[in-house]
């Protein structure tokens, strides 16, 4: 008697209730959060952002909140403190960005050279600046740029301090920062590059440079546009330097970024529905500037 094969369909069984459940259940944390830290905030602040607080009558009756539409953006774009606070971070991530992913780089590459000793000593030495708050690091720089206290001030070609010399101040405390946490990720990722293919790279007679240009590079790609996409997310975002270097040059004004422009706004002003409207278009640009690395991102990946 032979046996009838089983006519049982082996593709994939459509999920039941209980797994449905237990899925909700599983994703309820993250969509609870999702919903009190980012939703909520986003909504109340488009909603500021609509209203502006005047004086009622002749000014005895205090304020109340008047709808003025896209009046507060009209007035966020329309304001040139705003527009020199965008092209201050402008000028700030073109020369930050390219400088801080170069060094990175390079020094990850360096620690993932197999002729590099002490690599773990090497790779802590890069990671700690990291390390120290932003505060900290901020007065500490602060502390060197200052004329009569820090040795910067006489040691370099230009004040640091000065109207033309701030911008690269602010540059060199934010990449020296920022540095080694890009290294850190960038030669973790390097680490993952199939040794097989480095062995095939020097069969051929590739060497060292070649090796890093035309094969490392190029396999760790999407690792590199992700961090693209954090720096240029902070980078418009800046926001601690110059807050901090506030207190040590008349240079920087309390818009001298957007957030700066935000914080004068909503805690200075108390001109909350300004501070709203700005935000609401940060995020915005934020979040093309994001969707367009991404899209070249997957564009070069092909």
């Amino acid at each position: 008697m032979t046996d009838v094969p089983s006519t049982r369909p082996t593709g994939p069984t459509k999920p039941t209730r209980r797994h449905r459940l237990t899925g909700a259940a599983l994703a309820a944390p993250f969509a609870v959060l999702l919903l009190c830290t980012v939703l909520v905030p986003i909504g109340y602040a488009c909603y500021l952002s609509l209203f502006d607080d005047r004086l009622a009558g002749l000014g005895f009756e205090g304020y109340r909140q008047v709808f003025t539409g896209l009046g507060n953006y009209a007035d966020v774009l329309g304001d040139p403190a705003a527009r020199d606070g965008v092209a201050n971070v402008a000028g700030y991530a073109l020369i930050h960005i390219p400088v801080m992913f170069a060094g990175a780089l390079l020094i990850a590459l360096l620690l993932n050279s197999a002729t590099v000793r002490l690599r773990q000593l090497w790779s802590l030495a890069a990671f700690l600046p990291y390390a120290v708050p932003g505060v900290i690091a901020g007065l500490i720089w602060g502390y060197l740029y200052s004329p009569g206290i820090g040795p910067l001030n006489d040691a370099l070609p230009f004040d640091p301090l000065s109207d033309t010399g701030v911008l690269p101040s602010i540059v060199n405390m934010a990449t020296w920062q920022w540095m080694g946490y890009n290294t850190i990720i960038f030669y973790t990722a390097l680490q993952t590059v199939p040794r097989d293919v480095l062995e095939a790279a020097r069969a051929d007679g590739a060497g060292p440079i070649r090796t890093a240009l035309s094969i490392k590079l190029p396999m760790i790609r999407p690792t590199v546009f992700v961090a693209l996409v954090f720096t240029t997310i902070g980078s418009l975002q800046l926001f601690t330097e110059p807050m901090v270097l506030r207190t040590f040059t008349g240079t920087v004004t309390s818009t001298w970024t957007p957030s700066l422009y935000i914080y004068e706004a909503a805690f200075i002003s108390n001109d909350y529905g300004r501070a709203a409207a700005a935000s609401i278009l940060l995020a915005a640009a934020s979040a093309l500037l994001s969707a367009l690395v991404m899209r070249l991102s997957a564009r070069r990946s092909r």
